[in-house]
């Protein structure tokens, strides 16, 4: 099976679905990412581009909220706060200071992390 992301234009990501194999398949019997594109746009419309489950392509699959970056050819979560940084070699956003546990949440205005209530 085969996965398309639905950009806005805005490139983030609205809608993830499956695709049979067999959408994608050429005269010859190939896989072609512009067949499965060319599929969900004649059933669905809007701009689609293919998505890897494993991570294969696009440095990791795609979800809703996320951004495609067509420069990178990849996609990456939106900064989820001012103060996070950018590691532009891993496309992840990293916390200004360790979390010092799993539900643990960020505190912007005090820069601060706060336990779990």
């Amino acid at each position: 099976m085969a996965h398309f992301a639905r950009l806005n234009k805005n490139n983030e990501v609205e809608q993830v679905i499956v695709v049979h194999n067999n959408e994608l398949l050429d005269a010859d019997g190939n896989e072609s990412e512009q067949k499965g594109i060319d599929f969900c746009t004649n059933l669905f419309g809007g701009d689609w581009i293919q998505t890897s489950y494993n991570g294969n392509f696009r440095k990791r699959f795609a979800g809703e909220g996320m951004i495609y970056d067509r420069v990178r050819d990849a996609f990456y979560q939106k900064q989820p706060y001012p103060s996070w940084t950018f590691d532009e070699s891993e496309l992840v956003w990293l916390l200004p200071k360790e979390r010092p546990g799993i539900l643990w949440t960020w505190d912007e205005p005090s820069q601060e992390w706060l336990p779990p209530q």
